[in-house]
């Protein structure tokens, strides 16, 4: 296991992606719980600028040959591009009805699902440790949304299905590097203006387009400063996203994420003053144990699998 990490980290461009990534998936929670609370900025609106700021910001890195757009098809960009929507739409629904820690402690169950995903549709094997360290990771977050004192329904409707969809899109960023022949920058440049488009045709249908709440209403300057923040650390949260999975695996992201699930609990509770019960800490506690267990179990698997590879003749 340690020397794994270090082969990790004697990576710079890899330690670079990971860091900008904590760094901005961190900012990013943060920056939009407070715009849901202090602004009330609608949701839809919100992850549509998202989407455009990450558009042009790809536009500026092609023309400074950054990278070199590659021509796809459009038919094979569809599925992508409604789970991208998704993703980010459940995803900040989520942040906006449930606790910050219920919120990220439900993102942990995207572990579990991408398993699932890959083993039935993708008929990759895991074994029986990385296997049982699902069932305190499950347990844990169950616990959790049990005994938050802020639960409801619908939260935690927003929540599962933003792990759902999170699963299937990060399992397709992946796929489709690799059946594409594109690196994260090419696919996410072709990506991100269809995901707009999906989502400005649906605004309308969900949200008022003026008056209080609306999106053309009457938005304060701190207001508008902190959506256009939001937009760009979301363009990096993408940007590392698609180059971490693109240079590693689904998995491997999200046992990254496990150190931004720690220090954004813990921020949660400092910045916003949520809650914590005793036996939602006992779900944070129990959760964690899993997270810690599987990646250790990982990380000595990818040990051993390297060993043998140099032992054959």
């Amino acid at each position: 296991m340690a020397n794994r990490l270090s082969d990790l980290f004697s990576n710079s461009r890899l330690v670079i992606g990971l860091l900008a990534n904590l760094l901005s998936s961190i900012c990013i929670v943060f920056i939009n719980k407070w715009i849901y609370v202090h602004y009330g900025f609608p949701n839809m609106t919100l992850t549509l600028i998202h989407f455009v700021v990450t558009w042009l910001g790809l536009w500026v890195c092609q023309k400074m040959d950054i990278f070199a757009p590659k021509s796809l098809q459009p038919t094979k960009m569809i599925w992508l591009a409604l789970s991208f929507c998704g993703f980010v739409a459940f995803t900040n629904l989520s942040l906006q009805n449930n606790t910050i820690g219920t919120y990220q402690l439900a993102k942990a169950m995207t572990t579990p699902v991408i398993i699932v995903i890959q083993t039935m549709y993708y008929k990759k094997t895991f074994s029986t440790k990385i296997k049982l360290t699902l069932v305190p990771i499950t347990l844990g977050v169950i616990l959790n949304s049990y005994y938050d004192v802020r639960f409801n329904l619908l939260g935690m409707v927003f929540a599962t299905l933003g792990v759902f969809v999170t699963s299937l899109y990060q399992v397709w960023v992946g796929v489709k590097q690799h059946e594409l022949q594109v690196n994260s920058m090419q696919l996410l440049y072709y990506q991100a203006p269809m995901s707009s488009a999906f989502l400005l045709s649906l605004v309308p249908f969900f949200e008022p387009l003026s008056g209080e709440g609306g999106i053309f209403g009457p938005w304060s300057f701190p207001a508008l400063a902190m959506v256009m923040l939001s937009g760009l650390i979301a363009f990096l949260v993408n940007l590392s996203i698609y180059w971490i999975i693109g240079n590693t695996s689904a998995v491997t992201y999200n046992m990254f994420g496990h150190f931004k699930f720690c220090i954004t609990l813990l921020g949660g509770y400092v910045l916003f003053q949520d809650p914590l019960s005793l036996n939602q800490g006992l779900g944070i506690l129990c959760t964690l144990t899993g997270i810690l267990s599987y990646t250790y179990f990982k990380l000595a698997e990818q040990e051993e699998g390297k060993s043998k590879l140099v032992q054959r003749p």
